[in-house]
């Protein structure tokens, strides 16, 4: 089968190809290993530099030959000059099947694309579109909508995503949930002393923390004031921080906050495993309600206890853990649920997927909507 796959290249506060990070890099990898013939087009928002990447496993066969094509010339957007790029590539290729990712734009040009070119179109929905302050232009969402209801299939990241937009766009096609996997070669169980060690973190404290995006629409500062209620309770509490971070965020000072700026993915094991209790906060909001932070499964990997808000769809992953969640936007729940993680720690043992298997679920549902005869109405661009 041979499998394009589009996505933007700058997602999550990562580069697709500089980091080989997430599910638009981890999945087209599975892809190739099992045996397709992928190629990447990785759209650039920002200007980088263009060219070919081969990605690959050395341990494993299986290629991937990511495109990097610039989709503005410093500030001034070059759409046409990116669509007939991509288009040349395409109808050199001439894949079974597109994957469009990442954002509505993908999507829609994904669509546009697979229409062009005569192919089958499946795109993916790793979050809630809806929510993106892109997709707010005028007649985008109107026609990400219509082109998700009109594919000949969608890969959803969770099943309450996929309830909401089969319900909302009154979509009737077939669709498959396709989870975020984690790499289980880079995250597992280590030594808590010998990571606090590599990290400069005290042997002697008691520490949680968290690692990801520090901003206020995830509702850092809830974790800032509970972690304030605690220290006032625990002499030897401590807070570490890693992860990007907007300009201005105010994060308190205080010989004991650790801020570790920004780690790599290979480091963010290292720092989950220093952790006594990890925090995942979130806000109530639009894209918080369809929301699985990764993180979650990473710290599972991990065997760390963690806490979380009781936001989209942790409540479900959490149903049989209830005290491992806290009210979003809540210091003193927040404070609550660790202090009894302090206390008693709780380990979330859910089955936890690797990557390898999201890949292979992937690959059946590719292979099920190529088989299909069932025609769905285009998209008129």
């Amino acid at each position: 089968m041979k499998i394009l796959v589009l996505t933007k290249r700058q997602y999550m506060g990562k580069d697709l190809l500089h980091d080989r990070f997430g599910r638009f890099r981890e999945l087209p990898l599975g892809l190739a290993q099992l045996g397709h013939e992928v190629t990447g087009i990785a759209c650039s928002y920002r200007r980088r530099e263009e060219g070919v990447t081969l990605d690959f496993d050395p341990s494993r066969d299986g290629v991937v030959t990511w495109h990097s094509i610039n989709a503005v010339n410093g500030l001034t957007p070059q759409l046409g000059k990116f669509a007939n790029q991509v288009l040349k590539l395409a109808a050199d290729f001439q894949p079974d099947l597109i994957w469009p990712c990442s954002d509505a734009y993908q999507v829609i040009f994904g669509a546009w694309l697979a229409n062009r070119i005569r192919t089958k179109c499946v795109v993916d929905l790793y979050d809630n579109f809806e929510a993106f302050g892109a997709s707010q232009v005028p007649g985008i969402l109107p026609l990400f909508r219509r082109v998700v209801r009109e594919a000949e299939g969608v890969t959803f990241f969770c099943r309450r995503l996929a309830d909401y937009v089969t319900q909302t766009y009154h979509r009737t096609g077939t669709f498959e949930i396709i989870e975020n996997g984690v790499r289980k070669d880079v995250f597992f169980p280590r030594n808590r002393e010998a990571c606090r060690q590599q990290l400069g973190l005290p042997d002697d404290a008691q520490i949680v923390g968290t690692a990801g995006a520090l901003d206020g629409s995830r509702g850092i500062e809830t974790l800032f004031r509970g972690f304030e209620r605690l220290a006032a309770e625990y002499d030897d509490l401590h807070l570490a921080l890693a992860g990007p971070r907007k300009f201005g965020l105010n994060i308190p000072r205080s010989p004991r906050i650790h801020d570790l700026k920004i780690l790599s993915h290979e480091e963010v094991p290292i720092f989950v495993s220093a952790l006594d209790v990890a925090v995942i906060s979130y806000r109530q909001s639009l894209q918080g309600e369809f929301s699985f932070p990764q993180k979650a499964y990473e710290i599972m990997a991990c065997a760390v206890p963690f806490v979380a808000a009781a936001v989209g769809t942790m409540n479900e992953l959490l149903a049989s853990h209830r005290d491992c969640l806290y009210q979003p936007e809540d210091a003193a729940s927040l404070a609550e649920s660790v202090r009894r993680q302090l206390m008693n720690r709780t380990l979330v043992g859910n089955d936890i997927p690797a990557w390898n298997d999201s890949a292979r679920k992937l690959e059946r549902y590719f292979v099920e909507t190529l088989a299909s005869s069932e025609e769905r109405p285009k998209t008129d661009f």
